[in-house]
């Protein structure tokens, strides 16, 4: 059975199964090492007749999931000792020759489609506990706690400045207000030093983005 299509003048059935060995040479050993690198697909091929009375439907079913290349289900008694849950048909071949009207011969070879597996995950970190950095004397949970730290401390850095850059604008309004700029004004050193902590904020601001990019 292929699906809903019951096969039922086969002919020739022939499983096959690859190990997927690699022959490996070693030196001073005798012999060829196999080093097994993942078994391949299970493939199997069928040849027969479609008869008459059902020919033309079963050929039009097989041709359609030929084309299509979804998988497909398959039993048959010479896979019953193999794990198999979906396959797709590899190659299709229909020939139509002198015989009893109707019959329709055919090739068919299909291989296992085997599920994927599942998508890898990733731990807190960029996944850093997966590599290993406790055999190197690295806690990745003590890397991550150092981040939030240092995002926490950049966020009462970036507070601090706002808070100074409102005063620089507070007073800057009121020297402009009073024209407090003439030299002889004991509050020009005061807005002298407020623009030097105007130039620092934004100094402070950079660092401060730079520590967020760091630390996600």
């Amino acid at each position: 059975m292929i699906d809903d299509v019951e096969l039922k003048a086969v002919q020739h059935v022939r499983q096959e199964t690859d190990q997927g060995f690699v022959q490996q040479r070693i030196a001073g050993l005798d012999g060829t090492l196999h080093q097994k690198i993942g078994r391949r697909s299970h493939r199997v091929e069928l040849t027969g007749f479609l008869l008459p009375g059902t020919a033309t439907d079963d050929l039009k079913k097989l041709q359609e999931k030929a084309s299509a290349g979804a998988e497909v289900t398959f039993a048959a008694d010479i896979t019953t000792a193999l794990s198999i849950e979906k396959m797709v048909i590899e190659r299709f071949v229909a020939e139509q020759g002198v015989g009893p009207a109707g019959q329709i011969g055919y090739q068919i070879v299909l291989a296992e489609s085997p599920p994927l597996p599942p998508p890898a995950e990733l731990s807190s970190f960029g996944g850093l506990g997966d590599f290993g950095l406790g055999d190197l004397g690295f806690d990745a949970g003590a890397l991550g706690d150092l981040a939030g730290d240092l995002a926490d401390q950049a966020g009462a850095v970036m507070d601090a400045v706002d808070t100074a850059l409102a005063a620089v604008e507070q007073i800057g309004a009121l020297a402009d207000l009073a024209d407090l700029a003439n030299i002889g004004n004991p509050v020009k050193p005061l807005v002298d030093k407020v623009a030097e902590l105007e130039s620092l904020g934004s100094a402070v601001e950079g660092l401060a983005s730079a520590v967020r990019g760091l630390t996600g």
